[in-house]
């Protein structure tokens, strides 16, 4: 109900995992179209690093789908943002790209000015989950000129991966500073390791 792990049986709709019973998200929902594993990996790599943006259209409709329950009442979506320098020399950033292929399908309006990144964070590969955590705390914002943007609204955060969750917390943690009323995630794929106690 809260972080959108998929438990091997069916627990019942409310039901959480043992990271969100204990410590709760700073988000509300996560949802994620699939599982980071052998059989997504390559189709997920080539659209984030080999200019194969002509699959957001259909990860958009697959997000749609998946998320129409976060997408019913929500206000804006949001992608998480690159860094300028990471943005120049990528050219795409693969979470807009999504972000607006939800956005043309659900009518609901993107938000990409809206969080920006203000720190050119290293890559969070290799790194434990502590490691990751520490890596982003306060590497995002929102733009001052968009505050009114996100006040008192229902933000869907949209991202390709949600790894540790580390990204996701601290893009949640910022735009609720600003004055979000909810902030409900969507990604592509979620990576599901064995010890979360998943399928």
């Amino acid at each position: 109900a809260a972080c959108g792990l998929p438990f091997e049986f069916d627990q019942g709709e409310e039901a959480v995992c043992g990271a969100c019973a204990a410590a709760s998200p700073a988000y509300d929902r996560a949802r994620s179209v699939m599982v980071y594993d052998a059989g997504s990996r390559d189709l997920i790599l080539r659209f984030k690093h080999a200019d194969r943006g002509d699959a957001a259209p259909t990860f958009g409709q697959w997000m749609v789908r998946t998320g129409r329950e976060l997408l019913a009442d929500a206000d804006r979506i949001v992608p998480v943002p690159l860094h300028r320098a990471r943005l120049f020399m990528r050219r795409y950033n693969q979470s807009a790209l999504l972000s607006n292929a939800i956005a043309k399908l659900s009518g609901i309006a993107a938000a990409p000015e809206l969080l920006e990144r203000v720190r050119n964070t290293p890559s969070q590969g290799g790194r434990s989950r502590a490691a990751r955590f520490t890596n982003v705390s306060g590497a995002f914002r929102v733009r001052a000129q968009s505050v009114a943007m996100a006040q008192g609204r229902r933000i869907i955060l949209v991202d390709d991966v949600m790894t540790t969750g580390a990204t996701i917390e601290a893009c949640t943690k910022a735009l609720s500073k600003a004055g979000a009323s909810h902030v409900d995630v969507l990604t592509l794929a979620r990576v599901v390791r064995a010890s979360d106690g998943a399928i």
